[in-house]
C-alpha cells in the first residue's frame, strides 16, 4: 500500500504548539504537509477569501521531514488551495488542529478548526478536527493522540462528514476514558456576559466576556469533557445526500 498524503492545518497559526505536536505524531501515518495561517484565525468558521489575493510562503518547521507553508488566508483557504496546489499527489487525509480550546457544543459553528475539516470533507477527503482544553495540561492529548489517530484515520465516514475529537484538560489521574459517537451539546462551553457603555459620539460599546458552564446534558460531547473523557463526535456538513 502506498504512503498516505496528509495535509495538516489549524486556526491558531503556523507557530502553534498544537500544530507541531500533531505533525510529529502524524508522520507515523504518512507523508505530512503543513499548510497553516500566518497568524491567529480562531472563530473564522468556514470563511474563505473571495476577490482578494492569498500570499503563500514556505517556512522552516520544528518537525523534521515536514514540508511547511504559511498563508494569509483562513484555515479553509489552506485546504482549498493546499490540496490542488501544494500537496504532491492525492491528499488522503486532512487533520485540523490541535486547537487550543474545545470545539464542542454550539461553539463548533464558529470554529476555524472545524471549518477547515469541513472544507476537506466537501472535497471528498477524510478529515478529522482535533482540539484540547485551553490550558497547559497536554498529558491526555499526548498519550492518546497516536492511538486515536490510528483508529480514526481508516474509519470511514459518509459524504460530507468529519470526525471531531476533543481531549480533556485534565491529568492522567483524572482521565476516565474515551467516549465515541457523542451528540453535540445544544449549549456552548461559555455563557456570555455583556457590559454596555455609552460613547461620547452617541454610540454604544458592548464588551463581551464569558464564564465556563459547569453542567451539560448527558451523552453529549461537552458532558464527556467536563467529566474527564475524550469526546469523539461525527459532524455533518451541508449536504442533500
Amino acid at each position: 500500500m502506498s504512503e498516505k498524503n496528509i495535509l495538516i492545518t489549524n486556526d491558531d497559526g503556523i507557530d502553534s504548539n498544537g500544530l507541531a505536536r500533531l505533525a510529529e505524531v502524524a508522520k507515523n501515518f504518512g507523508k505530512v504537509w503543513v499548510i497553516a495561517p500566518d497568524g491567529q484565525r480562531s472563530a473564522t468558521s468556514h470563511k474563505i477569501a473571495i476577490r482578494e489575493p492569498i500570499d503563500i510562503y514556505k517556512v522552516d518547521f520544528p518537525v523534521d521531514g515536514v514540508e511547511a507553508y504559511k498563508m494569509t488566508g483562513t484555515p479553509a483557504d489552506c485546504v482549498r488551495i493546499g490540496v490542488p496546489n501544494i500537496v504532491k499527489g492525492k491528499t488522503d487525509i486532512v487533520l485540523s488542529g490541535i486547537n487550543y480550546g474545545y470545539n464542542s457544543g454550539l461553539d463548533i459553528q464558529y470554529s476555524g478548526t472545524v471549518g477547515a475539516a469541513m472544507e476537506a470533507a466537501s472535497m471528498g477527503i477524510h478529515a478529522i478536527a482535533l482540539s484540547e482544553a485551553a490550558n497547559e495540561m497536554h498529558e491526555v492529548t499526548d498519550f492518546y493522540l497516536s492511538p486515536v489517530l490510528s483508529s480514526m484515520i481508516n474509519y470511514k465516514l459518509g459524504f460530507n462528514q468529519i470526525w471531531n475529537v476533543n481531549f480533556p484538560g485534565c491529568t492522567m489521574s483524572g482521565f476516565r476514558g474515551i467516549l465515541p459517537e457523542r451528540k453535540v451539546a445544544d449549549i456552548g462551553l461559555f455563557i456570555d456576559k455583556y457590559v454596555e457603555e455609552k460613547l461620547s459620539d452617541g454610540g454604544t460599546r458592548v464588551t463581551i466576556s464569558n464564564e465556563c458552564v459547569k453542567d451539560a446534558p448527558d451523552g453529549t460531547d461537552l458532558r464527556a469533557l467536563l467529566d474527564g473523557y475524550i469526546s469523539i463526535s461525527r459532524l455533518m456538513n451541508i449536504s442533500n445526500r
